[in-house]
């Protein structure tokens, strides 16, 4: 099974946890003083997300 198979399967799985990780990062950004680390939460989730769709692109720029 290749990296590309791995992650059309797992797709949803990424954007469902990463949207949960991103929800919570911003949840603590707004409940806190210090929003930094919600806010460097959110961008992972966000990258967890997005990590099947940058894949793709970035395997179509190599070619």
């Amino acid at each position: 099974m290749t990296i590309q198979q791995f992650l059309e399967m797992t797709t949803f799985i990424f954007n469902l946890v990463g949207l949960v990780v991103c929800i919570g990062g911003l949840t603590l950004a707004h409940r806190t003083r210090r929003r930094f680390p919600g806010y460097l939460l959110a961008g992972l989730g966000f990258l967890i997300a997005a990590t099947p769709l940058l894949y793709q692109f970035f395997a179509l720029l190599t070619l």
